[in-house]
């Protein structure tokens, strides 16, 4: 899974990352999120990959607005979640240098990679999550 939104990561970091939220648009794969699932952290406005984590409590509904961040006031989920890597943003992995090798972004033409993390959920396939994730393991053992 990757998660990908500024505001919202900033607003995990801000909490110790210990929710996540998450907008409807994805409502059936949100619905499908369990304890235990992988997540890896992608930040739209940087286009860089910070973090990795695991899900430590499934979705559940929002009932009302606890977010002060105005990009994702009205969010209707959030997901208990603790991270396992997490780099210093200087360390953070540019995806521009990355992102060509992954098996996700295969269906774009290469220019237009960044369109394959528009939105603030994706499935993405184990070989690039592990790639990632051992990526980030060189920079933070």
């Amino acid at each position: 899974m990757v998660v990908c939104d500024q505001a919202s990561f900033e607003i995990s970091m801000d909490r110790d990352f210990d929710i996540y939220p998450l907008s409807g648009e994805h409502r059936r794969k949100i619905q499908r999120i369990e304890a235990g699932d992988r997540i890896l952290f992608y930040v739209n406005g940087t286009k860089k990959f910070p973090a990795t984590g695991h899900v430590s409590r499934p979705y559940q509904d929002v009932t009302e607005d606890v977010w002060n961040d105005q990009d994702i006031m009205g969010w209707r989920y959030e997901i208990g979640i603790k991270t396992e890597i997490l780099l210093d943003p200087e360390d953070y992995i540019d995806a521009y240098q990355i992102a060509p090798r992954l098996e996700y972004v295969k269906r774009w033409a290469p220019e237009d990679w960044p369109m394959a993390f528009q939105g603030n959920l994706h499935l993405l396939p184990k070989t690039d999550f592990y790639l990632l994730e051992d990526e980030m393991r060189k920079i933070k053992p």
